[in-house]
């Protein structure tokens, strides 16, 4: 017998496209998987192509693009969800013309080997400004679907988002691997395979991966249930009720300025690892003891362990926090940056291989433990008719100003000790005393791990809400 349910409609639909609890679940999970499938096709990946493209002094910029982008996108955005247009029309919308200014990006470094800054780096942050407002507004439709179908996302979530680091590495995996030479498309991990350089990985061709994920994505979206807009109405002439003003508003509220204020330094260790991790293994092609590494030539795939550890940790986050708290839980979260830049600084991809892949491992306590525990909280200290766009403002103060001003200034580190150099196989690779850098970043999560563990402080009535 068919498993095709009949509907009022009378039409036929598959059990996980249906908006019962566990349909919604599965739908929220596709989407969950798409939305960070887009992100995992360039996020660890873009520094090696723009090495080998000569536009290695400029991997601070591209990354802190969506930094820049999320210091008004999101909060904007999310405003909008909340009075104007339902917030999954919106993730639709976003998502599509962030994928046309993605294919837009290919185009033009497929087309000019050696592209020009100011060109590529326009088109990729345009497309950045329409993405990073998506993450945000993933997680609003998500919360707001669970809670309409009487789940409590504090349990519900963790399970679903999961889906997201799964698609994440799968896209990982695809761009680490996958190679193009003109008709020809293929598979290696082989350092001595000829289109070793020719994966993705090194090449534009992530880029193009990355936009047609994300109209896949785009078409999904509009497909979901509506999610029901709080508020609809107009903007007044009071510039208190603009939607990026009002989202600031929130600032003044006192139990949340606090965890923004240090969203804002922990973004900083993020995006650092986003930007620099692929650079980092891949220079040890460069180091004759090291060349022929199976880390130093897949560097996207190793990188992937990370994410790996992220799934494996996203499942128990909701049991810590109601264990531990929210105070707890994200100082654990801000140690395990301090260990993964530590144990970076220790490792190399020969017999040190085991360093590196212990700073992968507790990468996913470093996420999830922030990421979903601040989701988390920010949905229930919020107003409910601005849920939205307190989401928003997280995402401002973590991808936004965290994300903007410490890439920039993270840059500024990693050159001071590491340049581009042209290696005996005539590639690029970023060479230098990565040790140093590494300590660096590593003493800063510190510095940030006791301001946090001294000067956070959650209200008495708020401290038992996970339990």
């Amino acid at each position: 017998m068919s498993d095709a349910r009949i509907h009022h409609d009378g039409r036929r639909r598959l059990p996980f496209l249906t908006n019962s609890v566990m349909g919604i679940k599965t739908r929220l999970s596709i989407l969950t998987f798409l939305q960070f499938a887009v992100w995992g096709c360039y996020l660890v990946s873009l520094g090696q192509y723009l090495g080998a493209a000569g536009l290695g002094s400029g991997i601070p910029w591209f990354y802190a693009a969506g930094g820049f982008a999320a210091l008004f996108a999101p909060a904007l955005m999310g405003a909008v969800a909340d009075r104007f247009v339902p917030a999954q029309r919106l993730l639709g919308l976003c998502h599509a013309v962030a994928a046309v200014m993605m294919m837009l990006t290919w185009h033009y470094g497929y087309t000019h080997p050696h592209p020009r800054f100011a060109v590529i780096f326009t088109l990729f942050a345009l497309s950045e400004l329409f993405f990073i407002p998506t993450v945000a507004l993933c997680n609003s439709v998500s919360f707001a679907l669970l809670n309409s179908r009487g789940l409590d996302p504090v349990r519900a979530f963790p399970s679903i988002r999961v889906w997201g680091t799964v698609g994440f590495v799968a896209a990982m995996w695809t761009v680490n691997s996958i190679w193009t030479d003109g008709s020809a498309v293929g598979f290696t991990l082989s350092e001595s395979s000829p289109h070793a350089m020719q994966r993705f990985q090194y090449t534009v061709m992530q880029l193009l991966a990355a936009g047609v994920t994300g109209v896949v994505t785009a078409v999904y979206a509009a497909c979901l249930p509506e999610v029901t807009v709080c508020r609809r109405n107009t903007i007044s002439g009071d510039w208190r009720t603009w939607p990026v003003v009002g989202s600031l508003r929130l600032l003044g509220d006192a139990r949340l300025l606090p965890f923004f204020l240090f969203s804002m330094l922990i973004g900083v260790a993020l995006q650092i690892n986003n930007g620099y991790v692929a650079p980092f293994l891949t220079h040890f092609r460069g180091m004759p003891e090291f060349a022929g590494t199976f880390g130093a030539s897949n560097a996207t795939l190793l990188s992937s362990l990370s994410q790996i550890s992220e799934a494996l940790w996203i499942l128990p986050v909701g049991c810590v926090l109601a264990r531990a708290g929210v105070k707890r839980t994200v100082a654990m979260a801000i140690f395990a940056w301090v260990a993964n830049f530590a144990l970076f600084a220790m490792g190399d991809t020969g017999r040190g291989i085991w360093l590196i892949v212990g700073a992968m491992l507790v990468y996913g306590v470093a996420f999830d433990f922030f990421n979903v525990a601040g989701a988390l909280f920010i949905d229930r200290q919020a107003p409910a008719s601005d849920r939205s766009a307190a989401q928003g403002l997280l995402m401002m103060m973590t991808k936004g100003v965290g994300a903007s001003v410490g890439m920039i200034v993270a840059g500024w580190v990693v050159n001071r000790f590491c340049r581009w150099e042209i290696a005996a196989d005539g590639q690029r690779y970023f060479m230098g005393d990565w040790s140093t850098v590494w300590w660096i970043f590593a003493g800063y999560c510190m510095l940030v791990l006791v301001a946090f563990v001294v000067c956070f402080r959650i209200s008495g009535s708020d401290r038992n809400c996970w339990a």
